[in-house]
Formats: C-alpha cells, sequence, structure tokens
C-alpha cells in the first residue's frame, strides 16, 4: 500500500502535557473554550511544552529539536516554531520546524520525527501541536461555530532502548475531492489579506460543509482501516484504546461503523469539542493521566483533517 509505514521505531513519548483557553461557554450542553481577554494562543502552548519537559524530566536545553504540527498559522512568517522557541530557547540554537497537515498535524509530525530518531538526527524531540480555532469562526455558520474550542498539547518524543516502547505502524493518505469541503480561503498567496472587503469577507472565515465530509468519510473511512489493519498484522481486540479526532458530535455514529463500538474509543466532544491540531494529542494526554492508557498499552491514533487526510498510527505507550 503506498504511503504505508511498517516499522518499529524505538522512540517513547517521555513526558506530555496540556492546556486549554480560560474562557468556558456552553452550546446545547456542550462545554466550549475560547481565549478570554489578555489571553494568548502562544501561552497556552508554552504552557503545555513546558508541563511536558517537566514530566519527561527534561529541560528546553536537553531538546535537539522543537516541532510544532499546527494547523494555523500564528503570523505568515516566521513559522509557529521560531515563536515558540522565542519564548522557550531563546538564546540557543535548536533547530525549529512546522508541520501542517490541519487536524492531524501532530500524527504527521509524529511519523516523521520518529523516523528522524530512529534515523539517527535526532535524540529528544518537543513537539506541540494547537491552534486557536476560533479566531477565524463565522458566527453565521452555527454547526462550525459551536463546534470549536482553543487549546494546546505537547510531548516529549525521545529515544528509548524499551524493546516494547515506540511507533509500530503509520499510514497516511489523502482524497483532494474533499479539499474544498474544509477550509479557509482567504489568508494565502490565492487570496491574500489585502483583498478583503465588505463583500468577500466570509472567505476569511473558517467555513466546513459538514454533511458533504461525512458522506466522503464513510465512503473512504471503512477501506483504509481495514486495510492498515491488514498492514500492520494487529487486531481490533488487541487495543487497548482508540484515541481519534474528536472532530464533531458525529464521531459517535462514525466510529461504530469504522468497528470501534463505544467504549473501545475516547469521545470528549460534549467536554471540550474539536481542537483542531490539538484534539488527538490532547485527548491522548488526559487518557494517560486518567490512567485509561498506561506503559506498554496498545493505543491507535486515528484522525481526519482537511483535504480530506486521514492518519492511522499505532503507538506501543
Amino acid at each position: 500500500m503506498k504511503g504505508q509505514r511498517i516499522r518499529m521505531c524505538h522512540v517513547k513519548l517521555a513526558g506530555m502535557g496540556k492546556a486549554r483557553a480560560g474562557r468556558q461557554i456552553q452550546f446545547g450542553g456542550q462545554s466550549r473554550y475560547r481565549l478570554e481577554a489578555g489571553e494568548a494562543f502562544s501561552d497556552l502552548a508554552v504552557s503545555a511544552a513546558v508541563s511536558a519537559l517537566s514530566a519527561a524530566g527534561r529541560e528546553i536545553g536537553d531538546i535537539d529539536c522543537i516541532v510544532c504540527g499546527m494547523a494555523t498559522p500564528m503570523q505568515a512568517i516566521p513559522c509557529n516554531a521560531a515563536l515558540i522557541h522565542e519564548r522557550l530557547a531563546r538564546g540557543l540554537d535548536i533547530p525549529a520546524l512546522d508541520i501542517n497537515t490541519t487536524c492531524t498535524s501532530f500524527l504527521s509530525a509524529l511519523d516523521m520525527m520518529s523516523l528522524m530518531i530512529e534515523a539517527g538526527r535526532y535524540d529528544r524531540v518537543l513537539l506541540i501541536s494547537g491552534d486557536r480555532a476560533s479566531a477565524a469562526l463565522n458566527p453565521k455558520e452555527r454547526e462550525s461555530y459551536e463546534l470549536f474550542s482553543d487549546g494546546a498539547a505537547a510531548c516529549v518524543l525521545e529515544r528509548t532502548k524499551e524493546q516494547d516502547c515506540g511507533i509500530l505502524y503509520s499510514c497516511q493518505k489523502t482524497w483532494s475531492e474533499g479539499a474544498h469541503d474544509t477550509e479557509i480561503r482567504g489568508g494565502g498567496s490565492l487570496l491574500p489579506i489585502a483583498s478583503m472587503n465588505g463583500e468577500n469577507r466570509d472567505a476569511y472565515c473558517f467555513s466546513m460543509k459538514g454533511s458533504r465530509i461525512l458522506k466522503l468519510c464513510a465512503q473512504k473511512l471503512p477501506g483504509f482501516v481495514e486495510q492498515c489493519f491488514r498492514e500492520a498484522g494487529i487486531k481490533r481486540e488487541e487495543i487497548r484504546m482508540t484515541i481519534p479526532h474528536q472532530a464533531s458530535r458525529a464521531l459517535e455514529v462514525l466510529m461504530p461503523r469504522l468497528g470501534f463500538p463505544a467504549g473501545t474509543y475516547v469521545n470528549r466532544v460534549a467536554e471540550y469539542g474539536n481542537m483542531v491540531s490539538a484534539s488527538i494529542p490532547y485527548a491522548l494526554c488526559e487518557a494517560v493521566e486518567e490512567g485509561v492508557i498506561n506503559r506498554g498499552d496498545l493505543v491507535l491514533l486515528l484522525g481526519t483533517a482537511a483535504g480530506l487526510t486521514a492518519n492511522f498510527l499505532l503507538l506501543r505507550y
């Protein structure tokens, strides 16, 4: 299968951290978190990173590379990782870079950087994901306006000699017939910020065609998931817990169709909704803190992103 990665990368999530915005709001009995006055997204990212370093028993000087797996830029230039580097590692020459596959940026970054560690380029990477989702929401689009939260999550990924620990398998696929079902059209080179006016302002806001996305997911994901399981040589019952992207309320409809009944996967949509690139690592960190996931457990990280992109990653935590 093109795009597959079947290997055992002996890496360890040595420590994790998370942070969410301070202002809680309610939509239909579900909680969402948005930045409050005086709070910046970078504060959340740095807080999550500091917590991850502490949990791993490391300091920033122990890190070989800082990676931001995020969906949205804090500013056009430089990359998010350079801006976080300024807060965490000013005066140090640690390389910093971004990896972006929107909502599955954490999985793509985890996959790529584990290979870099396995290849000997780095020993220890600080990986940070998260977005200020509320910045581009359109109040006219109720479905998406009531779905997202602002948050961040981070992990310290490091080389390990533990034989029963690491990434067993990873695969990513994209079906670009869904490229315009989830998008922010404005702000890039195709529709620069200087072109904004009263008539096209909505193009600079997030737009999501929920029913079309769900239909495409229903068409593509079952075969994708089954093929990944076959290639990995793993059965569902071997997995301790599945952490899916907390995409929407449709999660409880889609997951059973993919062979994951309630109780076999984490569903926190009601608690905080969709945190974009932080969704999966935030839920993973929470599951570890709550003792749902422990060392040695086989965990499936499964997500979809704008594109339409899908990621499947098996992790021996």
